[in-house]
């Protein structure tokens, strides 16, 4: 009977001892630099020549380049230089990216000494919200509203660049 009980704990001995053994495996790891995006301004936005009377209003700018007006704002024949604003988006081929526009308003001002002010906001831009980089490059283009006071002083109004748009992939 104690030959049997030994050769049962042996047993039992092996049995549990190959139950915990220990295991392993490998993996390899690997990585793949992608090329930065990258956005550069080529083109500035420009409402062109604007008039208002009393009454004030609005120059709407699309991403395309077109305008309409709003209120007492008119848009004289000689319409000067109007353009959306436009950025070259540069990427690794065939990635997406979100597109964020300037969030609140930006002051354009006159330069004189008693600082005449407009205001743009309610941006917009083509692609909207997701660019594709086909073939590894996109244009952006982008418009808003100018909005325009009553009566207000003739001049060339400008803003320092707080115009901007950022990418990122998705």
């Amino acid at each position: 009977m104690k030959k049997v009980k030994s050769l049962i704990m042996i047993i039992m001995i092996a049995v549990t001892t190959g139950a915990v053994a220990q295991q392993s495996a490998k993996a390899s790891s690997s990585a793949t630099i992608v090329a930065p995006i990258g956005i550069t301004k080529s083109v500035d936005m420009n409402f062109g020549n604007v008039s208002t009377n009393s009454a004030g209003g609005t120059v709407v700018l699309t991403a395309g380049g077109s305008t309409s007006i709003t209120g007492g704002v008119t848009l004289p024949a000689d319409t000067g230089t109007v353009t959306a604003a436009t950025f070259n988006v540069t990427g690794e081929a065939n990635y997406t990216y979100t597109i964020a526009l300037s969030v609140g308003a930006i002051t354009l001002k006159d330069g004189s000494g008693t600082p005449n002010e407009m205001t743009v906001d309610t941006f917009v831009s083509n692609p909207d919200a997701t660019g594709a980089l086909t073939s590894g490059a996109q244009i952006i283009n982008m418009g808003a509203t100018l909005n325009v006071a009553g009566g207000q002083v003739a001049g060339v109004y400008t803003n320092g660049g707080d115009l901007t748009v950022t990418v990122n992939y998705n």
